[in-house]
């Protein structure tokens, strides 16, 4: 197209006053302080992952950022306050797998994962991992699975709320034994790990980070950390597969976004900083205790991620017939 030149000069001259704006928006970036939602209750692992974030990324930019806990409905609540909340850079969301997960999951979700977010970067992932109640008489997954098919009905386990990977590890166990368990589902894997300290539920499938306090002192009982190797933070829990249950690994990813619209050299900033946080040994060391691995990969990696994992867990959901309600 012929473009007249004096109309030629005006839209390279509005570029570059876009271009130099930019920069100019990236430099001051933040001028007051930063959200990030975390869809779950406090003390879960994207809590933990997220207030340890927050504290570095506040000391490297010299703007507070803060965490705001909207949990609720699997994660669905937090996810719409981020989808509503302005591109602008001062709301992040710390996700969880039930990003992926809950779009198959639920018949509607108040967000479109392909057109309300933009990956910012993986921070860290971990194993999910099947603990039981002392109480309950049971020291390995086998003598679990006996157990429940002698008492069918009588059992329940703890999740860590629908749409999250520590469920469908649940639903996967049950469908492997054909058993008859009852689901209690919380929002969060905190509140699921007390359920079960208080013998309201015998056992529960939850996120690694904070159930390994419990598992080494012994208030709970740690029988198999479902991934393909076992983690350093619990090196004496069997994964699944040396458990006797091969192809049950789960894990659960922890991801940062940003609402679809947001500066891309904001974009671009944060996933900097986020990624020379995780690579800080403090921050190493301590995700390494609480038994997680770090990854900070780059936007289009986490993009792919997303991609991958979507595709894997709708799968078992129409496999398993698994439907949910808001």
């Amino acid at each position: 197209m012929n473009i007249p030149r004096r109309r030629f000069i005006h839209l390279a001259g509005s570029a570059a006053a876009l271009l130099v704006a930019s920069r100019v928006r990236a430099q001051t970036y933040p001028t007051r302080p930063v959200r990030v939602i975390v869809p779950f209750a406090p003390g879960g692992p994207a809590d933990i992952v997220a207030r340890l974030l927050t504290q570095k990324l506040g000391d490297h930019l010299g703007r507070q950022f803060y965490v705001e806990n909207v949990a609720g409905a699997g994660g669905n609540l937090g996810m719409r306050a981020a989808a509503r909340a302005a591109p602008d850079g001062y709301t992040l969301v710390l996700v969880s797998s039930s990003y992926m997960v809950n779009p198959s999951l639920y018949p509607h979700v108040p967000y479109d994962p392909a057109k309300d977010f933009v990956p910012v970067t993986l921070p860290a992932y971990a194993p999910n991992v099947l603990v039981a109640s002392p109480s309950l008489p049971v020291k390995s997954v086998e003598q679990l699975a006996e157990f429940v098919k002698a008492n069918p009905g009588k059992l329940s386990f703890a999740s860590a709320g629908m749409g999250t990977t520590p469920y469908l590890s649940g639903e996967l166990f049950k469908l492997s034994l054909g058993a008859d368990l009852v689901h209690v589902p919380f929002n969060g894997s905190a509140p699921a790990i007390q359920s079960t300290l208080g013998g309201h539920t015998q056992f529960a499938f939850v996120v690694l980070a904070p159930a390994v306090p419990h598992i080494r002192e012994g208030s709970l009982r740690g029988l198999a950390v479902l991934s393909a190797e076992r983690s350093s933070a619990l090196p004496d829990v069997p994964t699944i597969a040396e458990a006797g249950f091969p192809g049950q690994e789960a894990d659960t990813l922890l991801g940062m976004l940003v609402p679809a619209g947001t500066p891309k050299e904001i974009i671009e900033l944060l996933h900097r900083e986020i990624v020379r946080s995780v690579a800080l040994p403090d921050v190493k060391e301590r995700l390494d205790a609480i038994g997680f691995v770090p990854v900070a990969n780059t936007p289009d990696e986490f993009a792919a991620v997303i991609r991958v994992e979507s595709e894997r867990w709708a799968k078992v959901i129409r496999a398993a017939n698994i439907k949910a309600e808001l």
